[in-house]
């Protein structure tokens, strides 16, 4: 029941204070990437200080996230930090490509061995860890058991939908999501990435760099968080996010930004890669989970 009680007050979870030390790890790399002052440096560390008394229990962690990489331009004027590591991203997943999809087309259940994928490519995450190995992943992901699985419902959701909205993650982990789309075989696909360039999640210039076009078409929410933040996103965002019969969305970020809508259109797709998170869903860290908070509400009860 516990769980419950969670998703309904999602904020909770989010600001942990774990949550916090984090983002100081992950922007404490990203200061080591870039080249300015020790003083610039000191000063930023108090601008992360500052922002999070004042925005602490007001926003999630994507939001802060997303005002810290605002902050850190200031000092750096870098627009996209990780653009070279997602570039890299994306060639490797493309030379694992004909690899994933012999995996696929030679499984008695194709939909299943293409969610596992889409799902391993989750692990692709330079905020959470940089230090993932993707092959691992992979030969995990297609012999593990979900520690939640609504991966049926998910396939009778994409069979009976008019529309699906394909909420994205991470540069490289993009491929892996085509492969999933291409499986579905689905006739009306909308391939969602961020406005612009934070951490290193999905821009339109990955997704056409992957070539996604060929199987969905590719829309930006219009903002730059590194989740979804639907009442900040575009208008042209917020119509499909309306409209679509289901929502499928990627990794951590999307489910703290969509969690507490309580929608029972939206399927999460991850690997849970913090204690938090893990403790959040009671499950084990570095699971893979296909989750729908209203079915899980409704088996709970």
């Amino acid at each position: 029941m516990r769980i419950i009680a969670t998703i309904n007050h999602s904020h909770e979870m989010i600001s942990d204070y774990r949550c916090f030390f984090c983002l100081v790890k992950s922007f404490e790399k990203l200061l080591e990437k870039e080249s300015i002052s020790a003083q610039a440096k000191n000063s930023f560390t108090l601008d992360m200080i500052n922002l999070y008394k004042t925005y602490q229990e007001k926003i999630s962690s994507p939001e802060f996230a997303r005002d810290l990489h605002w902050i850190l331009k200031g000092y750096t004027n870098n627009p996209d930090p990780y653009k070279a590591e997602k570039r890299q991203s994306n060639i490797q997943a493309l030379e694992m490509l004909p690899k994933m999809q012999e995996i696929i087309n030679k499984s008695s259940d194709p939909f299943n061995t293409a969610l596992r994928l889409a799902i391993a490519g989750n692990v692709i995450d330079f905020a959470a860890n940089q230090n993932f190995n993707l092959k691992n992943t992979i030969r995990k992901s297609l012999i593990s058991d979900f520690a939640i699985d609504h991966s049926e419902q998910l396939r009778r959701a994409v069979n009976n939908s008019d529309s699906i909205l394909y909420l994205s993650d991470n540069a490289g982990e993009i491929v892996f999501d085509k492969l999933f789309i291409q499986t579905m075989n689905h006739r009306r696909v909308i391939f969602a990435v961020r406005g612009m360039p934070v951490i290193n999640d999905a821009t339109s210039e990955d997704a056409d760099y992957i070539g996604m076009k060929e199987v969905a078409k590719v829309i930006s929410n219009g903002y730059d968080a590194p989740s979804t933040i639907v009442d900040k996103s575009s208008e042209e965002f917020r119509n499909y996010f309306y409209s679509s019969s289901l929502i499928i969305a990627k990794g951590q970020g999307n489910l703290e930004g969509l969690l507490h809508l309580n929608d029972k259109r939206i399927f999460f797709l991850l690997m849970v890669k913090c204690d938090v998170m893990a403790e959040f869903l009671k499950v084990t860290k570095d699971s893979f989970v296909v989750f729908n908070a209203s079915i899980l509400n409704s088996v709970t009860n």
